[in-house]
């Protein structure tokens, strides 16, 4: 687990600025934006950790979403904006210390999940918050390592017993 510096709490205001402006900005539901979002070439530099030196600003994000997916109107369910302030600082939070993409985050916990951990967490620092998230899935980084190596002795066995 890397630690959080002056960039990653610059990147991690920035994303969360943009989920928070999200709730009053967009016509889709949150979870249609989080969805976008998280699967976006945006979310896949800031995993890179280079846009803040693009200089962008929060209507310049929202217009590179929409050229990527189109605009759309789809959903209903609103977040808050202190909800997806909250919810978008940490998945940034969680991606730049556990270097991890912004994909691999959503498929491991959706927004809905830390939208229902907002009140109990919102007040926890990020990484204790990410911390109780682990324990309650029953995982922490050392058993994410020991399953991706176990995963690819697995591969390695099976592409060594097809040669």
């Amino acid at each position: 687990m890397k630690n959080i510096d002056s960039y990653g709490l610059k990147i991690c205001a920035f994303q969360a600025d943009l989920f928070e402006k999200s709730a009053s900005n967009l016509l889709c539901s949150s979870r249609i934006f989080v969805r976008r979002f998280m699967y976006s070439d945006l979310a896949s530099r800031l995993d890179l950790n280079g846009y803040v030196f693009e200089a962008s600003s929060i209507e310049d994000a929202f217009d590179e979403l929409d050229r990527q997916y189109g605009k759309t109107e789809y959903g209903h369910q609103k977040y808050s904006a202190e909800e997806m302030h909250w919810i978008g600082y940490m998945y940034r939070y969680w991606a730049y210390t556990y270097e991890q993409s912004s994909k691999h985050l959503f498929k491991y916990i959706k927004p809905e999940k830390l939208r229902a951990l907002y009140f109990p967490y919102h007040s926890l620092d990020p990484a204790q918050a990410i911390d109780r998230i682990l324990e309650s899935k029953g995982t922490d980084e050392k058993d994410q390592i020991a399953r991706g190596v176990e995963i690819m002795r697995k591969i390695r066995k099976k592409y060594d017993d097809l040669k």
